[in-house]
């Protein structure tokens, strides 16, 4: 006796997500660890040098972390208001952060110390930065100024103020001391330089801007603000080269990362996006547990920093330990080898509704694949065994003396899957046996539940027929359109068959005479 051939119910999955060399490089940062603060985490900042200490400036303090440990390596809490912008200079050794009392102070990172205390301000202080020197902050203030200090001399050297509204977002040019770029509420970004000291650039970023950085080079700079993030040429007059609108709340912070070729953003919408600086494309995205206020990420991208508005900081850490993967290699063989082993002890399990198709029992096979459980969650097992059924010749045998609650069912899982172009084929000779079995029965049907059911296949199948027909429609004219494109006479010059005669008559004219 043959072996009974099983109804092959095909199961067209998902395409497959392909792991770009971003995801898998960003995705081993691994789960976070979560950290709480007493306030909304303002600023976060590493340290340039190894072993890349981080700086989370929250609520009347600075604390500054080790990046493997996860814990408080100093504690700078000499703020009688709430602290802002916490930042490093390049060799590691000093942090300038300001307040809400306008005060700007300086810090030896070993010692804890006040060095430098900067006054002026007559606002709140969000944001303070070292110049490319190393000699001088500037300093970003609520009362609408940028100021330019000197750090040898603790003087103010020149305050710039053509904002009208709060300064809240700045940044220094990496490569040239005396350029600073200042982003305000009032949705305007400036650049200043300090041997003039003058404004020497304006462009509009169309929102409140949040956030500013240079790529490593100087000649760009890129803003947050509102949901986008612009890209603007330093070197051509601030001509905007890209705008990213990847996310659907305020963009709050911009960080770079991979020596300059990845930037990241974050925003009160959760999430992190990562783009290719050369492409501005997202190569990955990381989701947060709140609203993303600042982040960080250090130099050798081992360690990357979120702080959201509830206080909480998560540390994202790329730990792969050698011997760790030995085991859970060796684990997962092992694991392999067990099921290879029981494969011998496994039976073959059959479906219900093969079991009836072996018995001839067409009725309870159909009935057992328009249960809800099935045909909701796997309408593929349902239109496998109904083409079955029309193999078979058996469909009409099935349908045949069924209730109204049935065929009401059977109806409406026609209505709703015979779009379906996987199912189309099936499901149209399906309808098609349906009405031949209960034509003599339609008057009956006339203004029940059963009857509106077959007026809506008739409504659905009218609108797949228009549709179709629109969209031959359309074949047409993309054919026209490519038809044209292939018989379109190439260039003269270019086609060695065509002889030509150049004519003189009229400057710059080339008549082609053909043969």
């Amino acid at each position: 006796m043959a072996q009974f051939k099983k109804t092959d119910a095909k199961v067209y999955a998902k395409t497959a997500a392909v792991l770009s060399p971003d995801t898998i490089y960003w995705k081993k940062l691994g789960v976070p660890t979560l950290v709480k603060e007493f306030g909304a985490i303002d600023y976060i900042d590493f340290s340039p040098v190894e072993p890349y200490l981080f700086a989370v400036t929250a609520s009347v303090r600075v604390q500054i972390y080790n990046p493997i440990t996860k814990l408080v390596v100093k504690n700078i809490v000499k703020f009688q208001e709430g602290a802002h912008g916490g930042s490093f200079r390049k060799d590691g050794n000093l942090l300038v952060a300001g307040d809400e009392l306008g005060k700007v102070r300086l810090f030896d990172v070993s010692t804890k110390s006040i060095l430098r205390y900067f006054e002026g301000h007559k606002s709140p202080v969000h944001r303070t930065f070292f110049t490319a020197d190393g000699h001088h902050v500037a300093s970003f203030s609520d009362d609408h100024t940028v100021r330019y200090w000197d750090i040898a001399t603790e003087k103010h050297l020149h305050t710039f103020s053509e904002h009208e509204d709060y300064v809240r977002a700045g940044c220094t040019s990496p490569v040239s001391p005396n350029i600073i770029v200042s982003g305000g509420y009032d949705r305007t970004i400036r650049m200043y330089d300090t041997r003039a000291k003058e404004c020497v650039m304006t462009v509009n970023h169309g929102s409140p801007v949040e956030s500013l950085v240079f790529l490593p080079s100087g000649g760009i700079f890129i803003s947050a603000g509102g949901t986008s993030v612009n890209v603007y040429d330093a070197l051509g007059g601030g001509r905007r080269l890209a705008q990213l609108s990847q996310h659907h709340k305020t963009v709050t912070c911009l960080q770079l990362a991979s020596d300059g070729k990845r930037l990241f953003s974050g925003s009160l919408d959760r999430h992190v996006k990562i783009y290719d600086i050369a492409t501005y494309q997202v190569v990955h995205t990381i989701d947060s547990s709140n609203a993303v206020l600042s982040l960080g990420i250090s130099k050798n991208d081992d360690t990357l920093v979120t702080g959201m508005v509830d206080g909480l900081i998560a540390i994202y850490r790329r730990e792969i330990e050698p011997q760790e993967k030995d085991d859970h290699s060796h684990q997962k063989s092992r694991k392999k080898r067990f099921q290879h082993l029981m494969t011998e002890f496994t039976y073959e399990r059959i479906e219900g509704h093969d079991r009836m198709l072996r018995k001839y029992e067409y009725s309870k096979a159909l009935n057992s694949v328009m249960q809800e459980k099935v045909k909701g969650k796997w309408p593929e097992k349902t239109v496998a065994l109904i083409k079955e059924l029309i193999r078979r010749k058996g469909l009409e045998r099935a349908l045949a003396n069924r209730t109204h609650n049935f065929l009401c069912n059977f109806l409406q899982f026609l209505t709703r899957h015979i779009g379906d172009y996987r199912f189309t084929p099936a499901l149209v000779d399906a309808a098609n046996i349906l009405l031949d079995v209960y034509e003599g029965q339609f008057e009956e049907f006339a203004g029940t539940e059963l009857g509106r059911r077959f007026v809506m296949l008739s409504e659905r199948l009218k609108r797949e027929e228009k549709l179709i027909e629109e969209f031959q429609t359309i074949q047409g004219m993309l054919d026209m359109i490519s038809a044209a494109a292939d018989t379109a006479e190439p260039d003269g010059l270019n086609n060695a068959n065509v002889p030509f005669n150049a004519s003189t008559k009229a400057k710059d004219q080339t008549v082609i005479s053909v043969d």
